[in-house]
């Protein structure tokens, strides 16, 4: 995403935080909250801003849930970690508190992206529904908070852990006769990750990563460069086995001719998506938007080696 078009969505973001009534958390209200909810902590003094989150399909159990803290003149606000309440709604106490980590988005650094860090928090959520996400930078050089949400479905959209993988006949080098253009808009091309597809990684029993992105067309404020981060995570793990995958989002390549054959068949509602899956075919882990090295080679070493 064009670095105009990534600072443009967080300043709608932080507009719409100021339009929510969003300023400072010490101004008074009519009626106090009560002692120990979420809006008390909310109201508490400090400088309320935006929540602009970087997951949305979710269901029942273990989460991962990402997202940036914005500020009311579009500043992203970093620091190594943040705390987190989340409560079932804004008067009710929080049921459980975690922190977060800001993990890099990109590799060493070497990105286009606004943001150098996003913040990610694992959340155990057991039941469908609407949930309240309080997020407080620690750290920061004053104090700062931003409430969202986090809603649960029966079920995600996209496969979850433990699904099985859909065994998709996905382009290759050899399937396009070599033909780069046809693959990828990855700039160099990422030859290796269209080696192999999905169907054939299936049919060997070998583990895989495939990443589902486009990254010359990347639609999100917190995409990120998620392919240069499947690469980089794939050279760490040469002669393991492990195949890595690249699809790409659109029909031809083409972002007017809408998300191709392969993107619907895994029913993915958002772009990029990422999953690890196992040599039995299972899904072990995935991730929805961006993610670090750290965390996909944490989770290739776990569940794949």
């Amino acid at each position: 995403m064009p670095r105009a078009a990534a600072l443009a969505l967080i300043l709608c973001a932080a507009l719409a935080c100021v339009a929510a009534g969003c300023g400072s958390s010490s101004t008074s209200a009519e009626e106090e909250p009560a002692p120990g909810s979420l809006e008390a902590l909310w109201r508490a003094p400090g400088e309320d801003v935006a929540y602009v989150p970087g997951t949305a399909d979710f269901g029942p159990g273990r989460v991962r849930v990402s997202f940036l803290v914005v500020d009311g003149k579009g500043r992203v606000v970093t620091s190594p970690t943040a705390r987190v309440w989340v409560a079932r709604a804004l008067e009710a106490r929080p049921f459980a508190e975690t922190v977060a980590r800001a993990e890099p988005i990109g590799v060493d650094g070497d990105h286009d992206a606004d943001a150098g860090e996003i913040f990610v928090a694992h959340l155990e959520l057991e039941e469908p529904g609407k949930y309240w996400v309080l997020a407080e930078p620690v750290g920061a050089d004053r104090r700062i908070q931003a409430i969202g949400n986090v809603v649960v479905e029966e079920k995600p959209q996209a496969p979850a852990v433990g699904d099985r993988a859909v065994p998709s006949d996905t382009p290759t080098l050899r399937s396009a006769n070599g033909d780069l253009a046809r693959l990828t808009t990855a700039k160099p091309p990422d030859r290796e990750l269209l080696q192999s597809s999905i169907r054939e990684a299936l049919d060997a029993g070998a583990p895989f990563v495939v990443t589902f992105a486009t990254p010359l067309y990347c639609q999100t404020r917190t995409c990120g460069p998620v392919v240069d981060v499947v690469d980089a995570v794939r050279k760490r793990h040469e002669g393991s086995g492990i195949r890595f995958i690249h699809v790409e989002i659109h029909e031809g390549l083409d972002p007017a001719k809408g998300v191709n054959r392969w993107v619907k068949e895994w029913n993915l509602p958002s772009e990029p998506f990422t999953f690890v899956v196992g040599a039995d075919g299972l899904i072990k882990e995935r991730f929805e938007g961006t993610f670090s090295v750290r965390e996909l080679d944490a989770a290739v070493r776990e569940h794949l080696q």
